[in-house]
């Protein structure tokens, strides 16, 4: 195992630890929400916002993780009957697409966070950047789990 492949694995770790957390507090928070909401009718104001940044922390921690197992929804089906090298070159094309797509999330988000840094959510108190701190931690590994991929799990024609 390469130094970047354990440093990958470890980091997949770490983030599915983050996503399970996100989503235990998401749970709680909903909860919370609606408790307070239906049988108090005094529902904080905070929550809302509060479970909208949980829900995007959990989806990109999880797509993240997918992402470096290479679990994404395939069309396997047709790529298995083409031929080992036929096989080979698209198994490439899906990792520069992904790193591609990685990469235009990550300068999104940090573009995005620069621009709304000033800006603040009110109900939380903190600033507007935040919501995109999901988004580059995630796009960051996908990036780093898809150069991986390319150079060292995807295997040649002929160890096919």
């Amino acid at each position: 195992m390469t130094w970047l492949a354990h440093l990958n694995a470890r980091l997949t770790a770490i983030v599915l630890v983050l996503a399970r957390l996100c989503l235990a507090g998401l749970g709680i928070i909903v909860a919370y929400g609606v408790v307070m909401r239906y049988a108090f009718n005094n529902e904080p104001p905070y929550v809302e916002q509060l479970a909208l940044l949980l829900v995007i922390s959990v989806s990109m921690f999880g797509a993240a993780a997918v992402a470096h197992d290479a679990g994404h929804i395939g069309l396997d089906s047709l790529v298995n009957r083409l031929p080992a090298v036929v096989r080979h070159w698209i198994a490439r094309l899906v990792a520069l697409s992904t790193l591609s797509f990685a990469l235009v999330i990550l300068y999104g988000a940090w573009e995005m966070s620069k621009s709304t840094y000033d800006n603040q959510i009110p109900t939380l108190g903190i600033s507007e950047a935040w919501r995109y701190l999901p988004l580059i931690i995630a796009g960051g590994l996908i990036a780093l789990f898809s150069i991986d991929r390319m150079l060292r799990r995807m295997p040649t024609p002929e160890q096919e």
